[in-house]
């Protein structure tokens, strides 16, 4: 009876590391799939003329916290200062 319960048990946890490994699966098609539609919706953007990298630094700049751009710019200014730029 021991034995039914390992091989139960067994074919559980199979079952449950199978599920994991296709939802992971699923999400990676997912991430695919978006990952193509922003590359689409960057080549449109670029085919009506904008620059797509600073598009994309926008991008990046609107998901940080406006103390730490300012922080950053500020360093920056005065390491060009510095060099004379």
């Amino acid at each position: 009876m021991n034995d039914d319960v390992t091989t139960t048990s067994s074919t559980v946890a199979a079952q449950e590391l199978r599920q994991f490994i296709e939802r992971f699966e699923r999400l990676e098609a997912e991430k695919k799939d978006i990952a193509d539609a922003q590359k689409e919706v960057m080549a449109e953007a670029k085919g009506r003329g904008y620059d797509t990298k600073v598009m994309r630094k926008v991008i990046a700049l609107r998901k940080r916290d406006a103390d730490d751009i300012a922080e950053e710019e500020a360093v920056l200014e005065m390491y060009k200062a510095a060099l004379g730029m």
